[in-house]
């Protein structure tokens, strides 16, 4: 097993994301610490597992020092989400921003190289690219407070890797989706939402005309990215794409849910909010494909497939909001 032993620390480990690594690295042998204030996720969402799960923020210096003291590795995924950065961007400074320096601070304490830290960035920062499908070194366009402080977390940590030392790797998400993205959170993604309204024989609401575009990506490919980030030499000091280069319009999306969970529910198009104002994503995966070895595994049709399966008996009893283009935890 890959793992065999480490002991790991998860920040943000209940989130979407974030609990499924978990489960990941202990069925590969790690001895898990998960730090989550329980904002975004709950203790439910790694059920079953014996990682030890610890209530507090990322903000909390001691706490993190801690923590990270006898840490093989960390993985740092707790942020606010688009949608909380908009409504609070000075609350999302100080989770997504002094979060990561806070982590950045205690690893600097550790021998230098001695505790790798893998960082959560999103495709946010590339905004709306001039090229698609954008590289690691397409210029930025930060078009959110959320993509502000994920880069500005960024390039702390290229910071301390080159003053202080401390090994770090940096992925950019497009966009993940998968089973436990449930529209019961108010931060879901596009795909979770449409799929729980379509099993619900709901519309299917698409803000704008849907020929916006977007990357996504399965959440099992999405972990294995960041596992292998963990594991490669090549990826000390760097940034990696995670996705999957193609971009595809969500009125495409929402047909391939339609057509996968049997709907009847219509596709309605409703005027567009400001919330998320990029017109279109693809990810450029190369680097991560040389670097990393790694290239995802699993296609739109067949990721929506799997995610409605993993779904179905679960719809939420409450209304469900209406969908917009945010990112949750990409």
């Amino acid at each position: 097993m890959r793992f065999s032993g480490a002991n790991v620390l998860v920040t943000g480990g209940l989130g979407f994301v974030g609990s499924r690594l978990a489960r990941a690295l202990e069925a590969e042998g790690a001895q898990v610490t998960i730090l989550d204030n329980g904002f975004n996720g709950a203790p439910a969402s790694v059920a079953g597992l014996s990682a030890r799960i610890v209530t507090g923020s990322v903000t909390d210096a001691a706490l993190v020092r801690a923590l990270v003291q006898p840490a093989d590795l960390v993985f740092h995924l707790a942020a606010r989400s688009i949608i909380q950065s908009m409504k609070s961007p000075m609350a999302d400074i100080e989770a997504n921003l002094s979060g990561t320096l806070q982590v950045l601070a205690a690893l600097k304490e550790r021998p230098a190289g001695g505790c790798r830290l893998i960082y959560t960035s999103s495709a946010s920062v590339y905004g709306n690219a001039r090229h698609l499908p954008a590289g690691e070194e397409e210029p930025y366009s930060l078009l959110t407070p959320y993509a502000a402080s994920k880069l500005a977390g960024e390039h702390f940590c290229e910071t301390f890797y080159e003053a202080y030392g401390v090994p770090s790797a940096i992925l950019r998400y497009s966009n993940v989706y998968g089973p436990g993205q449930t529209a019961r959170n108010p931060y879901c993604g596009v795909l979770g939402l449409f799929i729980e309204r379509a099993l619900r024989g709901e519309p299917l609401l698409i803000h704008g005309d849907g020929e916006q575009t977007r990357d996504f990506t399965y959440v099992d490919d999405a972990v294995e990215a960041t596992l292998l980030a963990a594991l490669a030499p090549a990826a000390v000091g760097e940034v990696f794409n995670v996705g999957t280069g193609t971009e595809v319009s969500l009125n495409n999306v929402a047909q391939l849910i339609r057509e996968a969970t049997g709907s009847a529910g219509s596709i309605q198009h409703v005027p567009r909010r400001d919330i998320d104002t990029i017109r279109r994503r693809a990810v450029q995966i190369e680097k991560a494909r040389r670097r990393l070895r790694w290239s995802p595994k699993v296609s739109l049709p067949e990721g929506i497939s799997r995610t409605v399966e993993a779904y179905r008996g679960e719809a939420s009893t409450r209304a469900l909001p209406e969908v917009s283009l945010a990112e949750g935890s990409t």
